[in-house]
């Protein structure tokens, strides 16, 4: 009987068993049982020591996630201090449509099959974005954090540095630490050469909060882009791209057919952008004759509202992995150089596409 075969029984007995006693709940030795492994090989396997081969691993995850196992977090806690736990920190105002959800969904996917499992620590808009953070850190309610909406000299960051406890952010700052960010300014540079090719001459930006570091890198690449192209940049007052429907829309009638008309537009939202098409449409503007719409989305969406919109991917799904990866490495290996990536948009858009 060959190896995968005496697993297979050990597995079979070992429902039988749980069947007869009341689904016991599966532990340590249940796997190192039908493993055929001593206790601290299976809990270092399912905590990735570096000195368990990966065939060990995949072995000792299997049999763990075949027989339902589940660390009793309580208790690892008590022995070794740690929970096993990702925490990801999130404005509860964030746009969920299109680049929180594929955030949140990637950075769950990106997880499975390690020791860690994600959940969510909420903050509102009337709270301090620090209160959460403090929370984790002090209670030890995780071992490492993600963070996204972040600010050049981020109070939660300069916070998490000074007590080096483990974390990674979706967006840069002046210090250097785990992060993974898309090259907005590059986005925003790519997009007015995309307009000014369709003739466009006014160019209306509507920004994120300018207090978040990727508004500021998307201001600064479209004013460099316009400067050398000869266009004009306006900066869209009054709203950002963040806004709620009701609160964009009176301000985007003023820069679609009011005195501050615009010919082109760069929107870095999903939900943003439909409700300036609408705010045009009704003023009888057609896209691709009247205007047009630069926008970037993670998921490939907005051509299926309207082909005309220009639209450059974000992958935030490859992002979101990378995060996941950044921390667990931050909590494994604290002492090396902290893991950061840049995802540069191609050039090559096709409104056809």
């Amino acid at each position: 009987m060959c190896r995968a075969d005496r697993m297979d029984e050990r597995l079979s007995d070992r429902s039988s068993e749980s069947q007869a006693e009341g689904e016991e709940r599966p532990t340590l030795k249940t796997i190192a049982r039908i493993a055929g492994l001593a206790v601290p090989t299976i809990s270092r396997a399912l905590n990735d020591a570096p000195d368990i081969g990966e065939d060990t691993k995949r072995r000792v995850r299997d049999i763990a996630t075949r027989i339902g196992y589940r660390p009793n977090r309580a208790g690892l806690r008590l022995r070794t201090g740690k929970t096993q736990v990702i925490s990801l920190v999130l404005s509860t105002q964030t746009d969920l449509m299109d680049h929180t959800a594929r955030l949140v969904s990637s950075l769950a996917g990106a997880l499975r099959g390690t020791p860690y499992h994600l959940i969510i620590t909420p903050y509102f808009p009337d709270e301090d974005p620090l209160a959460p953070v403090k929370y984790i850190v002090e209670s030890g309610s995780a071992d490492g954090i993600v963070m996204n909406q972040i600010e050049p000299r981020d109070r939660r960051v300069a916070y998490l540095l000074e007590r080096e406890f483990p974390f990674a952010t979706h967006g840069r700052t002046v210090w250097t630490h785990a992060w993974a960010d898309y090259d907005n300014a590059a986005y925003a540079r790519i997009a007015v050469d995309q307009l000014v090719r369709r003739g466009r001459q006014r160019i209306g930006l509507l920004l994120p909060p300018l207090s978040q570091n990727y508004a500021q890198n998307l201001r600064e690449g479209a004013t460099e882009a316009a400067a050398r192209l000869g266009a004009e940049l306006v900066l869209i007052a009054g709203a950002t791209s963040d806004s709620p429907r009701e609160a964009l829309i009176p301000v985007m009638q003023r820069y679609v057919a009011g005195p501050d008309a615009c010919d082109g537009f760069i929107i870095p939202n999903a939900s943003a952008v439909m409700a300036a098409v609408n705010v045009a449409e009704d003023a009888g503007l057609v896209l691709g004759r009247d205007f047009d719409l630069a926008a970037k989305e993670a998921s490939p969406f907005l051509r299926s509202f309207r082909r005309g919109i220009l639209s450059c991917h974000e992958d935030v799904t490859g992002v979101a992995q990378f995060l996941a990866r950044a921390v667990m490495h931050r909590i494994a290996r604290p002492d090396e150089a902290p893991m950061q990536y840049l995802d540069v948009p191609s050039a090559d858009w096709d409104r056809e596409a």
